[in-house]
């Protein structure tokens, strides 16, 4: 069994460790937005020409792929990495990295080139996505580690709403992209601050008796990637096109801009509470029940918002926080529990595996959206045909038996999973 470091509180260099990991989280949201809002003045002047609006949205949606499959990538790779270099060198080179990618934005002489620093940004916040969740779940005193992760999940959508505050009027694009200034000098400040985790480096220098895959290993990992990814099937098949079915019930010619924007707003903020609200459930209810409740409340929240409003009205203001409340609950949740399903030999690249497979699945199964609303009668029923994905999330957590499920207290989840894991 492996010897476990447990720190009874916390300490002032796991507070210096989560404050960088949450500024790199944060500053990853502005980063993955902050292209999008140059995006109409960029592209004419890479071009040398004025573009139509055809030509703009083709390049744009190949620069906003390019960021995707990076993140991905990055997800998936870096996991690796953090298991065999250590959390705190992986951790500051994804912060570099996606830092630097910015920085070469600024001097991006055509939009290829554009495209490819958008991947490389997208491969270091999926880093940083992944690898910051795994280093302070290891890092963190076990009683509030899920109230901290739930708090680190809701950076990235304030760095979103943050990339609201550069104002395309008045900051060139390219002196925008400076900002990737802050992350690089984060990752220094990594390098030579932050704690290695302690669960990590014993690991290191224990003699290894078993460095393959258990079949308890690989059962937990496709658990992992069926909830994480049904949820974001169900997620983003949902949340990516409010604003459009938002749209559908106005009358011929209303512009809808008002409606769709505290609609969003709405999104974002639920989504804010709702993460920081997950560690506290976790804490008195369990994480079996945390997530039956958060995927009923997001299959319920659904169902009340796309079948019962045929027109707009102001209910569906209400109905969308308390849908974002859940979603929000669900990302910071499983932030917490996913790391937790694997040892710390391959937690990294197991937590990467499952955050991010989905992904792939995620991106082919939107596509469906314009065909099932033409089969269905409209953008509510396609839309709640997504939000079943939440209810197979709630199946494969309740049939799928497994103490790490099973257990209701929090302490005895932690010390299942995190305290007493074969090496």
């Amino acid at each position: 069994m492996e010897a476990i470091i447990t720190k009874p509180e916390t300490t002032q260099a796991n507070w210096l460790a989560f404050g960088l990991c949450a500024l790199s989280y944060l500053l990853g949201g502005t980063a993955s937005t902050l292209m999008a809002t140059f995006l109409p003045i960029a592209i004419p002047e890479l071009l040398g020409q004025s573009v139509s609006e055809a030509q703009l949205g083709d390049i744009g949606a190949y620069i906003s792929a390019a960021f995707l499959y990076g993140w991905m990538a990055g997800g998936l790779l870096f996991g690796f990495v953090g298991d065999r270099i250590g959390r705190t060198r992986a951790v500051a080179l994804v912060t570099f990295l996606y830092g630097a990618a910015m920085l070469f934005t600024v001097f991006a002489p055509n939009w290829p080139l554009l495209l490819l620093c958008r991947f490389l940004t997208g491969a270091g916040v999926g880093g940083v996505l992944l690898l910051t969740t795994v280093y302070l779940s290891e890092i963190w005193p076990e009683k509030s580690r899920p109230v901290a992760l739930g708090i680190l999940a809701v950076m990235f959508p304030v760095g979103i709403v943050a990339t609201g505050g550069l104002n395309a009027g008045l900051v060139p694009w390219r002196q925008a992209f400076w900002l990737g200034l802050i992350p690089v000098l984060v990752s220094l400040l990594m390098l030579v601050r932050l704690p290695e985790s302690d669960n990590w480096a014993q690991l290191r220098l224990q003699s290894q008796t078993e460095k393959g895959w258990t079949p308890t290993d690989r059962t937990n990992l496709l658990t992992g990637v069926l909830i994480f990814g049904t949820v974001l099937i169900g997620l983003w098949g949902t949340f990516s096109w409010i604003p459009t079915w938002v749209q559908s019930l106005l009358p011929a010619g209303q512009t809808g801009a008002r409606e769709r924007g505290l609609t969003m707003m709405l999104l974002g903020m639920g989504g804010i509470v709702g993460g920081m609200l997950s560690g506290v459930l976790i804490g008195r209810l369990g994480s079996r029940t945390t997530l039956l409740l958060t995927f009923a409340g997001c299959a319920g929240g659904c169902a009340l918002l796309f079948l019962t409003n045929r027109q707009f009205s102001p209910i569906i203001y209400a109905e969308t926080a308390f849908l974002a409340l859940f979603f929000g609950i669900s990302q910071g949740a499983l932030s917490s529990i996913i790391p937790a399903l694997f040892p710390v030999r391959i937690r990294a690249t197991a937590a990467g595996i499952s955050f991010n497979i989905g992904r792939f699945f995620t991106a082919t199964a939107v596509f469906f959206v314009g065909t099932m609303v033409a089969a269905l009668g409209g953008f509510g029923n396609a839309l709640v045909i997504f939000s079943i994905a939440f209810l197979f999330a709630g199946i494969a957590v309740f049939f799928r038996y497994n103490p790490l499920f099973s257990l209701t207290g929090l302490t005895r989840f932690s010390e299942q999973n995190i305290d007493n894991e074969p090496v």
